[in-house]
């Protein structure tokens, strides 16, 4: 009896057993049901191969010049599409035996690999491996993200092994070839090859094949431009693993050399950036938001852009910063550099630094003398003037008596442009300039009239360009049209002549007395040969250097400086940045006719002496600037 009672309970435990093998059984079953429904369903909602090959990842923008040359092409990069019969065996060889060793052999989804990975994950306590086929590579790529979830995971799996029943391997293989992500914004196997060896993917050596399959990794690591040794390193690991799955033999491993592969030069990132980078800001404000590729035609004129880069390089002071922008009588702004060099420094000091423009804003002082009823040909004082305790003094120090406000505005004479400010009004002044475009604040304080107020260049360009228009309002713009990929228009520029700043025969007058500065006055370094308006600038202790003037045509602003405003001893309107103005306007106005101004031009019936800035020797231990400042001011 004793040893009945100690006998064990085996039939509940077996009976428990079985129940939860039972439940294991049907659960598996339901799992593997669910699954298949799961798979079924999306391959029912999986876009058919036609479509999904003509479903690009991104935006691509392609930028046009003037004359139709592509001078950026941003974004995306998706070059041809290689059929696989014409993808080189190296390239398929490279990629499985890097990506997916196992892909000819699993449904979609590789159980070894995802337990290998899972085995790394226990070890180091983190995913360090990755257990993702080219399938599964393929589906994140064109449905899914990259962040890593379950849910995610779970997704992947499934539109995995849905792919894998509705597409052959041959189809996979070439979807993931020419729609995976290389780097450096190219996308399938040609637009790689293209960008890093500069010829179609129809075509690779061993080394070219290892160093495109080694980049999916992490394109940005082992990019060849970006860091070509850890780029030859890594293509080195991949035919390492083609030789041990027998993809190469081991005299092709020994020949072949990743680092003797010559990769194609990295386009210069040159003036042109300027342009490009403030003309693509303002496309969302032009065209609405769109995923297809678009193209971008502008106003950029190359041969003027060349002169531009080269007027400001050769011309701006050592250790200064210089930059131009040009504009034509619609706005179309066909030359910009907004610095010496866009590699080093990516500021655009054409439309984005603020500087004083010295003497450069007395244009808007004349303009609203002229209009309240003065002529070029009334006669004014030179002479000490006190405003409100302000006493501006000529940088030549002395005062000249009576002259023309020709002659005054021709050779820069503060007092005069300080007592017409005072007589038309400060307020009126800043006025002026809103009116013709400046639009950082100005100030109005009596020294305004000197360009103390913190301006743009490209904004004083169009107000120069206004007067050259005779008085209509030009508003600088550098994108013509937008076009998509088929040729459809989205958009195109139109031309507004329909605001009048001042009077036709105000701005005539205007060109005379600006005619004159360049003719006889502070800016005769600007001359070209045919007729030029324009006007120089100072700022105190020879921190700016402006020059801003027109001739058949184009209207040309020209600054130099440092960017931390420091003294540049020398530096004048009228030396560097009017001849720069000269070297690039010879060039940009080459092929179009000679024009003379509305205006013809009186000369002065007495010379006067030129202030300082006229001369092109170094000044002497007198010299005062246009702002009475400089080594000998009292």
């Amino acid at each position: 009896m004793a040893s009945k009672r100690s006998r064990p309970a085996t039939g509940p435990v077996r009976r428990t057993l079985v129940r939860l093998f039972k439940i294991g059984v049907f659960g598996t079953l339901a799992a593997i049901v669910a699954l298949v429904i799961a798979v079924v369903i999306a391959m029912a909602s999986l876009p058919g191969y036609d479509e999904l090959k003509s479903s690009p990842n991104g935006q691509m923008v392609r930028v046009h010049a003037a004359d139709g040359t592509v001078i950026v092409s941003m974004g995306p990069s998706y070059g041809d599409w290689i059929p696989f019969a014409r993808i080189p065996d190296v390239m398929v060889d490279a990629m499985i035996a890097t990506e997916d060793r196992r892909f000819y052999m699993h449904p979609g989804v590789d159980p070894i690999g995802i337990a290998r990975s899972g085995m790394v994950r226990v070890e180091r306590g983190r995913w360090a491996q990755g257990g993702s086929t080219i399938t599964q590579q393929l589906t994140r790529n064109i449905f899914l993200s990259n962040t890593r979830t379950f849910a995610r995971k779970f997704r992947e799996i499934i539109l995995a092994l849905a792919m894998e029943r509705k597409f052959s391997k041959q189809q996979i293989l070439e979807l993931y070839l020419n729609r995976v992500y290389f780097g450096g914004g190219a996308y399938g196997i040609d637009a790689a090859s293209r960008k890093f060896f500069g010829h179609s993917a129809d075509r690779f050596t061993l080394g070219e094949a290892a160093i495109i399959a080694g980049l999916v990794k992490a394109p940005s690591n082992y990019s060849p431009t970006a860091d070509a040794a850890a780029a030859v390193g890594r293509a080195k690991v991949v035919i390492a693993l083609m030789r041990a799955q027998g993809k190469v033999s081991a005299d092709e491993e020994s020949t072949a050399d990743p680092s003797d592969v010559k990769l194609a030069p990295e386009p210069k990132q040159n003036s042109v950036r300027y342009f490009t980078d403030w003309a693509l800001a303002q496309l969302d404000t032009l065209v609405d938001e769109t995923s297809e590729p678009i193209e971008v035609w502008t106003t950029l004129d190359l041969t003027m852009q060349r002169a531009a880069d080269n007027a400001i390089r050769q011309n701006t002071p050592p250790g200064t910063q210089g930059a131009l922008v040009a504009l034509d009588r619609g706005g179309e702004v066909r030359a910009m550099v907004g610095g010496k060099d866009y590699v080093n420094s990516i500021y655009n000091r054409a439309t984005q630094a603020v500087r004083q423009p010295g003497s450069a804003f007395k244009l808007f002082v004349y303009l609203a003398a002229l209009e309240a009823g003065h002529k070029p040909e009334d006669r004014v004082v030179d002479e000490p003037i006190d405003i409100a305790g302000w006493r501006p003094r000529n940088s030549s120090g002395r005062f000249n008596g009576q002259m023309d406000i020709r002659s005054a505005f021709a050779f820069s004479i503060n007092t005069v442009a300080a007592k017409l400010g005072a007589e038309v009004g400060f307020d009126t002044v800043a006025d002026m300039a809103r009116r013709f475009g400046i639009t950082t604040p100005v100030d109005t304080h009596p020294s305004m009239v000197l360009g103390t107020s913190d301006v743009r260049l490209i904004d004083m360009t169009r107000a120069f360009a206004a007067v050259a228009q005779k008085g209509i309002a030009v508003t600088p713009y550098g994108i013509t049209k937008v076009t998509n990929a088929k040729g459809d228009l989205l958009y195109e520029h139109q031309v507004d002549t329909s605001r009048v700043l001042v009077a036709p025969y105000v701005a005539a007058q205007m060109t005379d007395l600006l005619q004159t500065a360049v003719n006889t006055g502070t800016g005769r370094a600007a001359q070209i040969g045919r007729p030029v308006a324009g006007k120089t600038g100072t700022t105190s202790s020879n921190k700016d250097g402006w020059f801003v003037g027109f001739a058949s045509g184009l209207t040309t602003g020209v600054w130099m400086g440092r960017d931390d405003a420091k003294p540049i001893p020398g530096l004048q309107g009228g030396r560097a940045p009017a001849q720069a103005f000269a070297a690039f306007m010879k060039v940009a106005v080459a092929q179009r006719p000679t024009e003379t101004f509305d205006t013809e031009v009186t000369l002065p019936e007495w010379q006067l002496e030129p202030d300082d800035e006229a001369y092109f020797g170094q000044p002497d231990e007198s010299f005062v600037d246009e702002n009475g400042n400089g080594p000998n001011a009292p």
